[in-house]
């Protein structure tokens, strides 16, 4: 007797071959998918069964990059007057705001975001967190939170010496320790990884000591890269090179690195990203958010560097960041065709789940993979919902309200856009009593 079966449904794989399967039949056993065809003539009967009739069946988004604790970054800038560029805007809100985040702070902000994906299909994500002044043992917090809410995290803490070097060294500390931890324990739904931010504020030294990190654990490093005009400013200042080549020289571009916001990057840079398989996380609407420009995706592509979608801490709705990444290309590039609806998809699943290794587990509807699948209703649309059109009209038409349901290794984690394992009242609250704490230490707590 299998686990679950979902019918009826139109499916959408995201498989090498791209097959969509008209009134699909998707089978799951012991959290894995065990069968996709067409119909079900199976003898067994199993024990649920999913009607998913007028409905499209698709794996569960890849999140390649999140900022965990962009809620209460978003929540602060509103009060706190007007910016003239990201410079600005971190000295005056992002860092405060992250030195003032306490661990309950964080694992409040951490549980609402881990929501949000769920209630617009994401079931894996890359994230990091940043609390200056709350490192020590602080992913063991995050850790908890996605592991309440069931959906998949890898995560570490953003390492920056923007204060002192110190700093960045007991952020590294903290990676490695939460590393070895979910290696001694066998946390499968949770992974940890090295980052590191701004890597204008970071020395060669510390470059140097989490390249020999990420190879000795044989886990990944993200590295916010090029964001602004002065990341890139900041880096020929202090170390006389561009971002990317500085990472070159320290050995720190590889397979193993993920590159986030990767918007200020020369054509010889692109170069260097591509001969050392390096990847590259692409988040259209925190990109815009910050009005820092749009990543090339298009130039990434032709070169072959692969690309996955992110946002960057902009809990938004995660159907919103495809259509920006859809959307943002063709305005940049002066060219309607420029990424294709498939092509996205691919960013938000599979690519992205390429970026971290993870493509043989998640990502797509495919036999022996985990049964992370979403099921969408596509509402009341006058287009006729066929095979021909599906792709196209996920990203064009739907948004996260249409999610009904997700399944995380075969588990329903939401129904009838319910979460069934978690109470979002309460997870709504206590992050905004954590807000309202934050902004009493800045000093905010009035309204204006």
């Amino acid at each position: 007797m299998v686990d679950l079966l979902i019918k009826n449904g139109l499916v959408l794989t995201m498989d090498k071959d791209h097959r969509i399967i008209t009134e699909g039949a998707v089978t799951v056993d012991e959290g894995r998918i065990i069968s996709v065809k067409r119909g079900w003539a199976g003898r067994e009967k199993p024990e649920e069964v999913i009607d998913a009739r007028g409905r499209i069946v698709m794996p569960g988004f890849v999140c390649s990059h999140t900022c965990l604790h962009g809620l209460f970054l978003l929540g602060t800038r509103g009060k706190m007057g007007s910016f003239s560029d990201l410079s600005q805007l971190q000295q005056r809100v992002y860092w405060p705001v992250e030195e003032a985040m306490t661990k309950e702070d964080v694992y409040a902000v951490v549980l609402y975001s881990c929501l949000r994906f769920l209630k617009t299909g994401v079931t894996s994500f890359a994230g990091t967190i940043s609390a200056p002044n709350a490192i020590a043992g602080i992913l063991d917090k995050v850790s908890l939170a996605v592991e309440r809410s069931r959906i998949r995290g890898m995560i570490a803490f953003e390492a920056t010496e923007r204060r002192t070097r110190a700093e960045g060294a007991k952020a590294t500390r903290e990676n490695e320790r939460f590393i070895r931890k979910v290696k001694k324990e066998r946390i499968h739904r949770v992974r940890g990884m090295f980052g590191i931010g701004p890597s204008s504020l970071v020395s060669d030294e510390l470059l140097w000591y989490v390249k020999e990190l990420v190879h000795r654990y044989k886990t990944f490093v993200t590295v916010t890269t090029s964001k602004g005009l002065s990341d890139v400013y900041r880096s020929y200042e202090r170390f006389g090179k561009r971002t990317v080549e500085r990472l070159n020289d320290a050995g720190l571009l590889s397979p193993e690195s993920v590159l986030v916001h990767s918007v200020h990057v020369s054509e010889r840079e692109l170069k260097l990203i591509k001969k050392r398989g390096a990847k590259v996380v692409h988040s259209p609407m925190d990109e815009m958010l910050d009005g820092v420009g749009v990543t090339p995706v298009m130039k990434m592509a032709s070169s072959g560097i692969s690309v996955g979608i992110g946002d960057g801490g902009y809990l938004f709705d995660w159907f919103e960041n495809l259509r920006a990444a859809y959307l943002s290309q063709k305005v940049v590039t002066h060219d309607p065709d420029a990424l294709t609806p498939m092509e996205v998809l691919e960013m938000a699943t599979i690519k992205g789940a390429e970026l971290y290794g993870l493509q043989n587990e998640v990502g797509s509807i495919e036999h022996g993979k985990l049964a992370d699948i979403i099921i969408v209703n596509p509402g009341h649309s006058p287009v006729p919902l066929r095979s021909d059109n599906v792709v196209e009209h996920v990203v064009n038409a739907v948004s996260g309200r249409n999610v009904e349901t997700v399944l995380v290794g075969g588990n329903v984690i939401m129904s009838n856009r319910k979460v069934q394992t978690v109470d979002e009242v309460e997870i709504a609250k206590q992050a905004k009593r954590s807000m309202e704490r934050i902004w009493q230490k800045l000093g905010l707590a009035r309204g204006r």
